[in-house]
This record gives C-alpha cells, structure tokens and sequence, in this order.
C-alpha cells in the first residue's frame, strides 16, 4: 500500500527532528568533552600528586598572567627553588601563600588541595553551562539542560567560593 501525502509528511518530520536531536546531542557531548579535555591538563597533577613535587609559593610578583614566587618543599625529594610560575587568577594575590604541585621538569606551579582540584575543573563548568544552552534549544530537554546548567553552575561557583 502507498504511503499517503500525511505520513510521507509525518515520517519526514520524524526524521528531521531525530536528525536535529542526534547532531545537538553530538554538539552538546563534543561540548562536555573539550571541557573536560580542557580540565584534565591541570587537574591530573592536581588529583595523581604522588610521585609529584609539592610544597607552598609565597607570591612576590605579579606581571600579566603569571605570579611568581619561591618554592618551599614540603614532599620528600622536592627541592627548594628561588623561582617557579604560578597563572595568575582573581584570587591570587600578590604576598599570600598558597599550597602547589609542580608540573613534572618545569618551574610551573599548580594550586592544589580541594581549591586547587576546583580551580582545574572550570573548563568543565563552563562547558556544562554551555551544554545546556545546546541540550535545551537543540534537543528540548530541559530537565536535563537545567541540570547541565545548575552543575556548571555549582562547579564554578564552588571553585570561586573555595579559593577566596
């Protein structure tokens, strides 16, 4: 029996609107994805710390996005330092100490303890903030764009609060 003009009109419809879910269903996931590729660059050495250099920056200097500042050890086999980069944020500020892990064979210092695991997972909140914009308009999902959002939301408020 042939398709009648109503459900050819139906199923190209269906089929438009499974293709609009699927592709902002892979936009939204691509999304989450980056901002968790984005976070893990820093938050590995802020999470797996053994093996790792960890000790206290005390910021002297500040100069564009980079503070700088003398390493105090307190792991076993770290080594005191004159001189190691710390990326200047909002909460970094010039005098304070804060507890770091060096980056293996560099001068470059992360934040760490709950603040610095935080402060390395921002890309992710951000990305889950954007997620959900793309999970509601692209997918009508918006219970679950509303939690996308709120996580994001919690991560980097979190993150801001924690540092302070």
């Amino acid at each position: 029996m042939p398709a009648t003009p109503v459900s050819a009109r139906q199923a190209s419809v269906s089929a438009l609107r499974l293709g609009r879910v699927a592709a902002m269903g892979a936009l939204a996931a691509l999304i989450v994805f980056a901002g968790v590729w984005g976070s893990w660059g820093t938050a590995q050495h802020v999470m797996l710390p053994k093996g790792r250099e960890r000790g206290t920056v005390r910021v002297s200097a500040c100069a564009g996005d980079v503070c700088t500042g003398p390493f105090t050890p307190v792991s076993a086999g770290a080594s005191a330092r004159p001189r190691v980069e710390l990326a200047r944020s909002v909460v970094v500020r010039r005098g304070a100490t804060y507890d770091v892990v060096l980056k293996p064979g560099t001068a470059d210092a992360v934040r760490s303890g709950p603040a610095g695991v935080l402060y390395a997972w921002l890309p992710l909140g951000g990305a889950l903030l954007l997620a959900s914009v793309v999970v509601a308009g692209g997918m009508r999902l918006t219970r679950a764009a509303w939690l996308l959002g709120l996580s994001g939301l919690a991560l980097l408020t979190t993150a801001f609060v924690a540092s302070q």
